[in-house]
């Protein structure tokens, strides 16, 4: 089956400084590309120093004159988090762009962060609280834009809010789906309180559909020795054109939501799986202020971000 071409507009981002976790492969690899054609100036937090240099280089050969370079971070650590903060804040350029891609999904049984959180919950969303809240002030700066991928996971079911670490009764994809509610949410309150503080940050959603991306991959460093069953047949469906989507495409719903207006982007195709982005409404469970706000003061006890100090 030929697929039709599906692909966005970026505009001139030269003179942007971005930061995108979770870009050095699958389609954080492809934004990452995309964004320094564009002209920004990226900077990629990693957890894999070698893995990064190649997705530079990777960079580089489509982009000779790329403006590139990697910072170190594992966002399963909240001091590592906090260290990537320290390390943007000493040299006090502003951030324009960022964009919270990187992910955990189902590892093969419960673990945790090295704070002691469920893993999925602790990586997908407390991380990336931490890290906005650690660069808050050059965001402010740069009156930045922070887009923060979730998933259709996140289209329905809870947060555990008695439990919010799994540790009576654990179900891998229940957890994930609360892991990226909760971020979901988060974004959307950091929308709110920046208006209401005048921080200058608009804060926006995006989602990649399904497609064959590095999450249900084989990760040793979570326990999966081989590519989940899911990922191959996600991989077979792809191949054919049927239903969901490409590496390439996953990828542009968050590139669009970092450089257009609108709260929420996702594929427009059937069941958005997969087809061209477009802005979407918000999934049910992300539509309570009230439960924002909770997972807001919840996330910061927890994560120990530095928010209350630029209130």
């Amino acid at each position: 089956m030929t697929r039709t071409p599906i692909d966005i507009s970026v505009p001139d981002l030269t003179g942007q400084r971005v930061v995108i976790t979770g870009a050095s492969d699958g389609m954080g690899l492809i934004m990452a590309t995309r964004l320094a054609a564009a002209g920004a100036e990226l900077i990629l937090p990693v957890r894999n120093p070698a893995k990064g240099d190649r997705a530079i280089a990777g960079i580089r050969r489509d982009n000779p004159r790329a403006r590139v370079s990697l910072r170190a971070l594992d966002l399963s650590s909240l001091a590592s988090v906090a260290a990537l903060g320290e390390t943007l804040r000493a040299e006090g350029d502003p951030i324009h762009l960022l964009i919270n891609n990187a992910g955990v999904m189902r590892p093969p049984a419960r673990q945790t962060t090295a704070d002691g959180f469920e893993l999925q919950f602790g990586t997908n969303h407390l991380g990336h609280f931490a890290l906005v809240g650690h660069l808050l002030p050059l965001l402010r700066a740069g009156r930045a834009r922070v887009t923060s991928q979730i998933s259709v996971a996140a289209r329905r079911g809870t947060i555990n809010w008695d439990d919010l670490n799994w540790e009576r009764s654990y179900h891998g994809m229940r957890a994930y789906s609360q892991s990226k509610i909760a971020f979901g949410l988060f974004g959307l309150e950091l929308q709110r309180r920046s208006e209401a503080n005048g921080w200058g940050i608009t804060s926006n959603l995006s989602h990649p559909g399904v497609a064959p991306t590095s999450l249900l991959a084989a990760r040793p460093e979570i326990g999966r020795g081989q590519d989940a069953p899911q990922f191959r047949l996600i991989q077979g469906l792809s191949s054919r054109g049927i239903l969901i989507g490409t590496a390439e495409t996953a990828g542009l719903p968050a590139l669009m939501a970092a450089t257009h207006p609108g709260a929420f982007y996702g594929p427009s195709g059937p069941g958005n799986l997969g087809g061209r982005p477009a802005e979407q409404r918000l999934y049910p469970p992300l539509r309570s202020a009230e439960d924002a706000a909770r997972v807001w003061d919840v996330s910061e006890r927890l994560a120990r971000a530095p928010f209350a100090a630029a209130a």
